[in-house]
C-alpha cells in the first residue's frame, strides 16, 4: 500500500509538472515570444545495454510544444518504470496472430502467421521480414527441416516476441520508430518470400512466402493498417532479399484495395548479394556449397517464385536475376533505403571464403578486397543507403545498430534523414535537408577499417580482437603493405590502430 500511494503521489507529481510546462508554453506563445531562445538540442540518450536490466526513460521538454502525446507518453512510460507493479503491466512484446486465409501456410502447412504490437494513435507501420537462407530441392529441404524446423513450421512458435532494434519500443534503443506499429512475420517457406505454389507430391513443400506477405498486409488493414500514413517493409539477410522483390507488389495490392494514399518503402538489411564468381567452385549440394547463381536458378523452379513484373519484363527467361539487388533495383519504383556490409559473412560464405580459426591466404586476401571494391560500385547509383567496411551480417534488429557509423553518421540518424527527404520530397522540395547524408559508404579499403564496426571475437578462444590482431588473423601482412603505400610500417600501424 505505501508503495501505491507514493506511486501515485510520483504520478501525480509528473502531471503537475506537465501542465506547468505546457503553460509555460501556452504564455510564451500568448506573449508573442519576441526574442525567442534558439531551441537546445537534447543531449543523446544514454543507449541500453542488453546485459542491464536498467530502463532509462529520458523527458523532453523541449518536444512538449509540439506533440503533447508523445511527451504523455514518455511520462507514462517513466511513472511506469518507478513503479515495479506498473511496470509489469507494461507491455513490450508483439503477440502471435495466424493468418485469416488457411490457405497460406508455412513449408509443411501449418498456418503461417505474424507477431504484431499496436501502438495507438499512430500512423507509422513496420513490417519486418525475417531473414534464415533457404532450400532448393527436396533432399535439402528434408535437411532443413530436421535440423531448423522453426524456420519452416510455425509448430512450436511462442506466444509472444520481444523486439530488439528497429522493432525495440525503447526510444533509447530506437530513437526514430520506437513508438511505430511493430509487425514481425516469422520466415517459414524458405523461399526467400517468392514462392506462390501449395504443396505437391512432387515438392513435398509448400512454398508461399510472397503470399504470406500479401496476406498479413490484408489483415493489417482490419487492424489499424487502413488509416496508415507510413508503410516500412524492412527485412534482413533473406528478409532483406524478400523486401526488394517485395516492396512494389505490395504498393500495388495496397492500391489495388483502395489505399493508395499509404506510402510504401522498403529498408533492406544485407539481402544485397551479388552473383560473383566464387573463390573456389565446388559442386552444387546444399546452399552453403552452391554458387547462388545457380542455387537461386534451381530455387524459382521448385518454389513456383513469383518476381516483380517491372523486373520479370527485363529478364524474361532469366527471372533468377531480379534476386541480385543490383539487379532489380533500377526497376524498383518505391523509395528504398539499402543497408549493406562491405564485406558481408554471408556472401563471402556462398563465395566458399571460410574466415575459420587459420589466417587466410593471399589470394583470399585479395578476394575480399575485391569484393568490397565490387560491392562499392553497385552500389553507387543507389541514392538511400548505409554501407560500413565491416565483416558482419544482419544488423537492423541488433542492439549495436545505433553504434556502427559511417563518417559521422549513425544508422538510425541515416534513416531519419532519408524520412525527412521523403517528407520533404512530397512538398516539392527536392533538395535534401542540410546536414542530413543519406547516401553513406565507407572508403577505407580493408574489414573493420571503420573502428565503430561490431565486435570480432577469435572463434577458438572468445577473445575480442582489435583491429590490427584482426587483420594479421586474417594474413595481413603490414611491412608488405606499408610498402605498398609508401610509408612507414609503425604509421600505417598507428592509422589502423586510430581507425584512419
Amino acid at each position: 500500500l505505501a508503495e501505491k500511494m507514493t506511486a501515485m503521489r510520483l504520478i501525480s507529481w509528473l502531471l503537475l509538472l506537465v501542465f506547468m510546462q505546457s503553460g509555460v508554453f501556452a504564455a510564451r506563445r500568448f506573449r508573442g515570444g519576441r526574442n525567442p531562445q534558439p531551441r537546445r538540442t537534447p543531449p543523446s540518450p544514454t543507449y541500453r545495454d542488453r546485459g542491464d536490466t536498467t530502463e532509462s526513460f529520458p523527458l523532453d521538454f523541449t518536444a512538449v510544444e509540439e506533440n503533447m502525446d508523445n511527451f504523455m507518453t514518455q511520462v507514462k512510460n517513466l511513472a511506469q518504470s518507478l513503479y515495479p507493479c506498473s511496470a509489469q503491466k507494461l507491455d513490450y512484446d508483439m503477440k502471435l496472430h495466424f493468418l485469416e486465409n488457411t490457405s497460406v501456410t508455412c513449408n509443411d502447412g501449418t498456418p503461417a502467421g505474424y507477431y504484431m504490437k499496436e501502438s495507438r494513435g499512430s500512423r507509422r507501420w513496420l513490417i519486418f521480414l525475417e531473414g534464415g537462407w533457404y532450400c532448393f530441392n527436396k533432399e535439402n529441404c528434408d535437411s532443413r527441416y530436421d535440423t531448423m524446423r522453426r524456420l519452416m513450421s510455425s509448430s512450436k512458435w511462442p506466444q509472444t516476441k520481444t523486439g530488439t532494434g528497429i522493432l525495440s519500443p525503447l526510444p533509447e534503443e530506437n530513437p526514430h520508430w520506437w513508438n511505430a506499429n511493430m509487425v514481425f512475420i516469422p520466415y517459414c517457406s524458405s523461399d526467400v518470400w517468392s514462392g506462390a505454389s501449395a504443396k505437391t507430391d512432387h515438392s513435398g513443400y509448400a512454398f508461399m512466402g510472397s503470399l504470406i506477405i500479401q496476406e498479413v498486409v490484408k489483415d493489417l488493414l482490419n487492424k489499424g493498417l487502413d488509416n496508415a500514413k507510413v508503410l516500412l517493409l524492412a527485412g534482413s539477410s533473406a528478409g532483406g532479399t524478400g523486401v526488394l522483390l517485395n516492396v512494389d507488389p505490395v504498393a500495388e495490392l495496397l492500391e489495388g484495395l483502395g489505399h493508395p494514399g499509404i506510402q510504401v518503402r522498403g529498408l533492406a538489411d544485407s539481402g544485397w548479394f551479388l552473383d560473383n564468381k566464387q573463390y573456389r567452385s565446388t559442386d552444387c549440394h546444399d546452399t552453403i556449397s552452391c554458387a547462388p547463381t545457380e542455387a537461386i536458378k534451381r530455387g524459382i523452379k521448385y518454389w513456383g517464385s513469383v518476381v516483380p513484373e517491372r523486373c520479370r519484363q527485363v529478364h524474361l527467361g532469366e527471372e533468377w536475376n531480379c534476386f541480385f539487388g543490383y539487379r532489380v533495383f533500377p526497376s524498383i519504383k518505391s523509395p528504398v533505403f539499402v543497408v549493406q556490409w562491405l564485406f558481408d559473412e554471408a556472401q563471402l560464405t556462398v563465395d566458399n571464403i571460410h574466415l575459420t580459426g587459420q589466417p587466410v591466404q593471399e589470394g583470399q586476401w585479395r578476394y575480399i578486397q575485391n569484393l568490397g571494391i565490387e560491392l562499392r560500385n553497385t552500389l553507387k547509383d543507389v541514392p538511400a543507403m548505409f554501407a560500413p567496411a565491416c565483416l558482419s551480417h544482419e544488423v537492423i534488429t541488433r542492439n549495436y545498430w545505433i553504434d556502427v557509423q559511417v563518417k559521422g553518421t549513425s544508422l538510425p540518424r541515416a534513416l531519419h534523414c532519408w524520412d525527412r527527404s521523403l517528407q520533404d520530397n512530397s512538398r516539392n522540395n527536392k533538395a535534401p535537408p542540410k546536414g542530413c547524408p543519406v547516401h553513406l559508404i565507407d572508403s577505407c579499403p580493408w574489414p573493420h577499417c571503420n573502428p565503430t564496426c561490431p565486435t570480432i571475437r577469435d572463434q577458438f578462444t572468445g577473445q575480442e580482437m582489435n583491429v590490427i590482431q584482426f587483420l594479421m588473423h586474417m594474413g595481413f601482412d603490414v611491412q608488405k603493405m606499408a610498402q605498398q603505400q609508401g610509408m612507414d610500417p609503425s604509421k600505417l600501424l598507428g592509422m589502423l590502430s586510430s581507425g584512419s
